[in-house]
């Protein structure tokens, strides 16, 4: 299993920050290799992904939903093994910490090797980047929910 940790500053309020990340179906719109996410159930998402060339689909459960606080989750059905939370920390009425840790399996030599290189690392960060653009130039969520998951 390998882990990794990033987070970034949004120049957005955390209730914000926080309903545009329960959007899963608009995570293709500043995920890298995210081709489509469908929202089954309140808990439940399916992930088709490209990567580097590899093609998967998996199914995603929440497994925690505190609004304002953290979203949590873990694959429990097809190509890919993964689970991790987000945190959305308030930094002041405009700004919000977002930071994101997940553990996941690399299944092949050629995701142990992009594991090795951190590859996973830059992706992350990379999508967090593009998650501040998205939700600053917008300035508002593209929609929201609010219940809980416990």
């Amino acid at each position: 299993m390998s882990q990794v940790e990033e987070s970034i500053e949004v120049g957005v309020p955390v209730h914000t920050a926080y309903n545009q990340w329960t959007q899963f179906e608009s995570f293709p719109e500043f995920m890298d290799g995210v081709d489509r996410i469908e929202q089954r159930t309140e808990t439940l998402t399916h992930w088709v992904t490209s990567v580097n060339g590899v093609h998967r689909e998996f199914d995603a459960e929440i497994t925690e939903q505190i609004p304002d606080e953290r979203v949590s989750w873990t694959t429990i059905a097809g190509e890919a093994r993964q689970g991790g939370v987000v945190t959305f920390h308030r930094l002041d009425d405009d700004r919000t910490k977002v930071m994101l840790q997940m553990d996941f399996h690399p299944d092949n030599l050629t995701e142990k090797v992009g594991d090795k290189l951190g590859f996973v690392k830059r992706q992350t960060k990379g999508d967090l980047k593009r998650f501040k653009e998205f939700i600053e130039e917008r300035g508002r969520a593209t929609g929201e929910w609010r219940g809980a998951v416990t």
